[in-house]
């Protein structure tokens, strides 16, 4: 069971921060928009019971949760701490998510995986660390020709300049090795 280290704010008004004592995941993140997505996530699933509660995201030693707008953040805090301190660590899960990634990327020509495996490490090392520490996070979702699809996940995911100058700043560093490239936030 994580204990809770710290609650941040985030750039984003209507979300916050956990940050835990001990692992939920090992480097594999959850991303829930809403709690049909969560239905399978006990801990997503329980955060969504709980009223304003608009998105979950969850990455190693971070909690991300985003709300609707109508709750006052002081009640709601104390609300959502309580299933993250009652969380179960997910290493079963994680193994899960990498051995379903892994599949996926099977399908792929050698020429793709390398090109996607370049554009991989470029993110990982200039954009995700600063998207993390704002409570959020992206992962690619697919490369189709030049169009590379990326789904923000956490703080990021309803921030409105995620789809503006985050999204623009990464279309920018990635023409550098793609200069074609195309870049959609799904």
């Amino acid at each position: 069971m994580p204990k809770i280290a710290e609650i941040e704010s985030t750039p984003n008004p209507n979300a916050m921060k956990f940050i835990l004592r001990e692992p939920l995941t090992w480097g594999v993140s959850c991303s829930y928009a809403n709690a049909e997505e969560a239905k399978d996530d006990e801990l997503a699933r329980r955060l969504f019971e709980i009223p304003h509660v608009s998105n979950v995201f969850y990455v190693d030693k971070w909690v991300t949760v985003t709300q609707d707008g109508g709750a006052d953040w002081k009640e709601l805090v104390r609300k959502v701490a309580e299933p993250i301190r009652f969380a179960a660590a997910a290493e079963a899960k994680s193994e899960a998510a990498i051995a379903e990634a892994s599949k996926s990327l099977s399908n792929m020509s050698t020429a793709d995986r390398e090109r996607l495996n370049k554009i991989i490490a470029l993110l990982d090392a200039k954009i995700r660390p600063y998207l993390m520490s704002d409570g959020g996070d992206l992962t690619v979702v697919g490369l189709n020709g030049n169009t590379l699809s990326v789904h923000y996940q956490g703080a990021c995911g309803s921030c409105p300049s995620s789809l503006s100058g985050t999204l623009f700043g990464i279309v920018q560093l990635l023409r550098t090795i793609e200069p074609e490239i195309v870049v959609e936030a799904v």
